[in-house]
């Protein structure tokens, strides 16, 4: 794993910790994406819509790589996406690695914190 995107990471972290009322790590953090792509804020979930938010968030997550593009919204107001090219196949250090770069860019995006914030 890339050091450095490791310490840009954690640094999100900590960032980020002080707004949330639960302990964050890349999992939470797909979670909350998720939520905020999703747009309906705050409330609870069912087991299924928990994991649609995942799938929602890594969705989003590797669009700019060019893996996904939003489709549409559904009836409900879910949004949809169409895979554009397979993923690659990655072992688990890898996998992680790609989702935690595209999660410190998404936040830097969306301008929740500063590319200056996460220097290592």
């Amino acid at each position: 794993m890339d050091y450095n995107t490791e310490l840009r990471f954690q640094k999100l972290i900590q960032e980020l910790k002080p707004r949330f009322d639960m302990d964050l790590d890349l999992t939470a953090l797909i979670y909350l994406i998720g939520v905020n792509e999703v747009g309906f804020g705050f409330r609870s979930y069912t087991k299924q819509e928990k994991m649609d938010l995942m799938h929602v968030a890594i969705c989003t997550l590797l669009s700019p790589a060019g893996y996904y593009e939003f489709s549409h919204r559904d009836d409900q107001n879910w949004p949809h996406f169409t895979l554009l090219q397979p993923l690659p196949t990655l072992n688990d250090k890898e996998q992680n690695h790609l989702l935690k770069e595209a999660v410190i860019d998404y936040f830097i995006e969306k301008e929740y914190v500063t590319a200056e914030m996460l220097l290592t």
